[in-house]
């Protein structure tokens, strides 16, 4: 069965002291998550584990993000992936000589496509 997007909602989220990318990317996923509802699984009478979810994370060094850790903090869903790319911003030029860390996330919500299956009524 085809899977159509329904959900698409952005985070962000930094770790101003630790210069940990995984904390700064938790924390954009959770401001994404915080600002979205998914009452459509209900309304339609979908479980939510019909529901796949990929999550993007921008991060100056990806290789520094634990997806694992950020995938574990998704509360609903199957989890496809969790992917981290290059992006957001390091800002340095503090006296300690440390950076502040900014993530963006981008969380994508599927749902098997449900063409046909519903008619409108007047």
């Amino acid at each position: 069965m085809s899977m159509k997007r329904i959900i698409l909602e952005m985070g962000f989220g930094t770790n101003l002291h630790g210069m940990d990318y995984t904390k700064a990317a938790r924390r954009a996923v959770q401001d994404a998550l915080h600002r979205s509802s998914v009452t459509v699984m209900s309304s339609l009478g979908m479980d939510h584990t019909e529901m796949e979810v990929r999550v993007t994370i921008g991060v100056q060094d990806p290789d520094q993000v634990d997806c694992d850790l950020v995938a574990a903090d998704l509360p609903r869903g199957k989890t496809l992936s969790v992917r981290a790319v290059k992006g957001g911003l390091d800002v340095g030029g503090l006296p300690s000589g440390d950076r502040h860390i900014v993530a963006t996330a981008a969380i994508e919500a599927f749902l098997p496509d449900q063409q046909g299956a519903f008619r409108l009524s007047s």
